[in-house]
């Protein structure tokens, strides 16, 4: 997804702790991690499994990559399942899609609109912003978690989630995207 998976991990942690059926997915070229800087980021083809890279990094500096807390997302990502998955590869249909970043939700909405509609069946994609750190990550998993809660509870989510989602926006002070695409 973004430039580094934490909060993809933080996010899919929670929820799935909660109950919810969660899949997580990257929507760039290639799976990024942070490196020693800004500018030396690990850089991994999706068909790379978690523990490849967890062994790659573990041998170029377990210190830092166990400080920077990529290793234990790469262990509790390991269990979950053998590798990152790339959205636009998966042809699964998805009632709800959130995004953290304005970039992933960017592809997403770009790559359900690019599909050729099949069965009509629409698909809501929310994109709540979360700074990609551990703090901010957990606050927003945990507010995310919070309206995924709420969304499951509505009557009918088509009618309800603008509501909601501006109850969210007044709650959190910040700005979320929405748009509704069609498999």
């Amino acid at each position: 997804m973004p430039s580094s998976l934490m909060w993809v991990a933080v996010v899919h942690n929670i929820l799935s702790k909660q109950g919810f059926n969660v899949r997580s997915f990257g929507t760039g070229t290639h799976v990024t991690l942070p490196g020693p800087a800004s500018d030396k980021r690990n850089v991994y083809d999706f068909k790379t499994t978690y523990d490849q890279m967890y062994n790659d990094l573990l041998r170029k500096d377990k210190e830092l990559y166990t400080q920077i807390v990529i290793l234990p997302m790469l262990d509790r990502n390991k269990r979950i399942k053998p590798r990152p998955e790339r959205f636009q590869n998966c042809k699964d249909l998805f009632d709800l899609i959130l995004t953290c970043e304005e970039k992933v939700y960017d592809q997403v909405v770009e790559d359900l609109n690019s599909r050729e509609q099949e069965t009509c069946q629409p698909v809501h994609v929310v994109n709540v912003d979360i700074q990609d750190n551990h703090e901010e990550a957990t606050l927003g998993a945990l507010l995310i978690c919070e309206l995924c809660q709420c969304i499951q509870h509505t009557d009918n989510m088509e009618n309800e989630i603008d509501e909601l989602l501006q109850e969210f926006e007044e709650k959190s002070g910040g700005a979320f995207l929405h748009t509704v695409c069609f498999y």
